[in-house]
């Protein structure tokens, strides 16, 4: 595979080299490392214009449709648009189960246009594990904006805030999503909340919840207070209040140095990622090794405590 050639394609915004690096970059790091780093460091230089914006909220909020709704009010304003729609893993094929592409038909046939459905794998989250380096290859083929869809959202699966540039928070009316952000930390990382499905009773009752909720947090006087955005995506409804709200959020990341820091912080946390399993996988060559026997019959012994048998250990791999 010519790794070269493909990057050269995706930067001419050709379909199949993009789907061929994405599949590439999902397929297991531990078969493919070598390909990997390939594809990596051949992105690396044509990265960093893309703005993320991640979309999570509980199931049934209506996040296929709301992103579907934002891709058509992006590309009106002549924006290229990358989207990563991740869903559940089948249990039989480990592909994503529902593909959400059924729901975006209406973008199949724009080529400025790219969907890609990654199936998450088990990974925790509500994202999949090979979606930074998905996220780069729609970076590298030129796209200005690039949604994220994440998994249904529970109370620990907020991990798009830390991949995304600008998170979306999706509530809906009637689902108990104004506890539900309360318990689950959503209003920590929603830098724009979105209350869908506006035209049914109770969704001004959900967005005083969330006023509330919001006005209790603690912000300096220079920080960013997420707005609150009422749409009908079914309909289009609003859709282009939360283009808007966006791209204010971006001249604030931009502005306040917010947008280098976070990206800062997502690329040092990529690299500890992969600095640990790294790690994991040379521990994995020592199971059963001589020099692991020999710590462990010192820790049982009390010759050593475990602290120092593992700094042993690290030190020697």
């Amino acid at each position: 595979m010519d790794v070269d050639s493909l990057v050269a394609g995706a930067r001419k915004g050709e379909a199949r080299a993009v789907a061929r690096l994405i599949s590439l970059v999902e397929d297991d790091s531990r078969k493919n490392d070598t390909a990997l780093r390939e594809v990596s460091a051949a992105l690396a230089p044509h990265t960093g214009h893309a703005h993320v914006v991640g979309i999570t909220g509980s199931p049934g909020v209506g996040k296929s449709t709301s992103t579907s709704a934002l891709v058509t009010a992006l590309r009106a304003q002549d924006q290229r648009v990358g989207v990563l729609a991740v869903d559940p893993s089948s249990p039989f094929s480990g592909g994503a189960l529902l593909g959400d592409r059924i729901r975006m038909q209406d973008h199949t046939t724009d080529s400025g246009v790219y969907i890609r459905s990654m199936a998450s794998r088990g990974h925790l989250g509500g994202l999949a594990g090979a979606a930074p380096q998905a996220l780069r290859v729609l970076d590298a083929a030129g796209c200005d904006v690039i949604l994220v869809e994440t998994v249904g959202v529970g109370q620990s699966e907020v991990e798009v805030a830390g991949l995304a540039d600008t998170t979306l928070v999706l509530v809906a009316p009637g689902m108990g999503d104004g506890i539900q952000a309360a318990k689950a930390g959503i209003l920590e990382i929603g830098d724009v909340f979105v209350v869908n499905k506006a035209d049914r009773d109770g969704a001004q009752s959900t967005r005083r919840e969330l006023r509330t909720m919001i006005s209790m947090g603690e912000r300096s006087e220079a920080a960013w207070t997420p707005p609150i955005v009422m749409t009908v995506a079914s309909s289009g409804e609003g859709v282009e209040d939360v283009v808007a709200a966006v791209q204010q959020h971006r001249e604030h990341l931009e502005t306040s140095g917010e947008l280098r820091r976070r990206r800062l912080a997502r690329a040092s946390r990529e690299i500890e990622a992969l600095a640990l399993d790294a790690l994991q996988r040379r521990m994995g060559d020592v199971r059963g090794d001589a020099r692991l026997e020999t710590l462990a019959d010192d820790v049982l012994s009390g010759r050593s405590d475990p602290f120092t048998a593992a700094d042993t250990l690290i030190d020697s791999l």
